[in-house]
């Protein structure tokens, strides 16, 4: 047989077996990740099983397009070559792949936790001052007839920082 025809006899031994290795491993293991994902164990066994068929035909489609080679293979060496330019180029996308599913999938976490949250994302900075209702008028969540709230205000609590028109002078400065 020619040398061009073993390196694509090698070529494909070695990308078939790295893909259905990577496959095996990222679909046991990513599992796990998976169920903390989604939250449920049949949605997350189903998604793991797409992936893996998606990444078979992703790599599986890569590999078969990139064993193309159109130049001559003169020697054993620049068969070497060609044959770990291929091999690396189809690491790369096993790489790539993964790295994509593991960031999509994260994204997808971190916004369903956000939405799962119970408190706001930042601590309120202050409160707003509650309204005064005038005299006879009842304010639409008071308390009517029952107990009310304590609290070092009588009118609720005061908003943090500075107030308009209190402190020691609120006189314009002279000269």
């Amino acid at each position: 047989m020619d040398i061009k025809v073993w390196m694509y006899v090698i070529y494909l031994a070695v990308s078939v077996g790295l893909t259905i290795w990577v496959a095996r491993a990222l679909s046991r293991n990513g599992l796990v990740f998976l169920e903390e994902v989604f939250a449920e164990k049949r949605l997350a066994q189903a998604v793991n099983s797409l992936l893996v068929v998606g990444f078979y035909l992703l790599n599986l489609g890569y590999v078969t397009v990139a064993m193309k080679h159109s130049d001559p293979v003169d020697s054993t060496s620049q068969a070497m070559e060609e044959l770990s330019l291929k091999i690396g180029l189809v690491l790369l996308v096993l790489g790539a792949l993964h790295f994509f599913n593991v960031f999509a999938l994260g994204r997808y976490r971190r916004n369903r936790l956000r939405q799962l949250a119970t408190h706001p994302p930042l601590a309120p900075i202050g409160r707003l001052p509650m309204q005064s209702a005038p005299p006879g008028s009842q304010l639409v969540g008071a308390y009517p007839g029952g107990p009310q709230p304590t609290g070092a205000h009588p009118t609720g609590p005061q908003p943090a920082g500075p107030q308009p028109g209190v402190g020691p002078t609120n006189n314009p400065p002279t000269r």
